[in-house]
């Protein structure tokens, strides 16, 4: 009997968690509605960690992330200014923003292609023979990611560049999870062999 009550209060709990959380992002959406420079700092404060681990993922370079990421927040401000900005689900606004915002960058970096030239090299690394088989391995990986459909980008830096269960991947995507786990075994097959593909190169 006791375990039993103690169950139904943990439901509650966790019920009632999800209804204050909820109220609470529909009352920073409204502040955001109404640009109010609080709601906007705290919109900020609480999804920017996310968006930036996202693309971080997806992009193999710490101040361009930084920037992208910035860019997004600029983005819900301008939509919200045209009256085109979230509703509700601020998060999930915010993350397809980031992959759209990714996907433009990396259209844009595949017809101009760059290479970064590194300024300095750290002394602590054990040697420059080491540090350039691991640059190469990193930039096998990150020839053979940007292979990948936008699709399979997109699932492997939720699963893995931000650590989302399946099922929260599969309720982000509005697929179920073994459709999940098929695209995600896909993305994976895929990507171990376009790495064998550019290191035979």
């Amino acid at each position: 009997m006791y375990a039993t009550g103690t169950l139904w209060l943990s439901i509650f709990m966790r019920v009632g968690m999800i209804f204050m959380s909820l109220d609470l992002e529909s009352r920073v959406v409204t502040g955001l509605h109404n640009l109010d420079a609080q709601a906007i700092g705290a919109i900020y404060d609480r999804y920017f960690t996310e968006v930036y681990r996202y693309v971080r993922y997806r992009i193999n370079d710490d101040a361009l992330a930084e920037d992208i990421s910035s860019d997004v927040f600029m983005r819900l401000l301008e939509a919200v200014k045209k009256r085109q900005g979230p509703q509700s689900n601020l998060k999930g606004w915010l993350i397809a923003t980031a992959s759209n915002a990714v996907n433009d960058h990396l259209r844009r970096q595949y017809r101009r292609p760059t290479e970064a030239l590194s300024e300095s090299m750290p002394d602590e690394s054990p040697s420059v023979w080491a540090q350039v088989d691991l640059r190469e391995q990193n930039q096998s990986v990150q020839l053979a990611y940007a292979q990948l459909t936008p699709e399979q980008q997109h699932v492997l830096a939720l699963r893995f560049g931000m650590g989302y269960s399946l099922e929260e991947t599969a309720e982000y995507l509005k697929k179920n999870a073994n459709a999940i786990k098929a695209l995600q075994f896909r993305a994976l097959a895929a990507l171990q062999r376009l790495i064998g593909e550019v290191a035979h190169e």
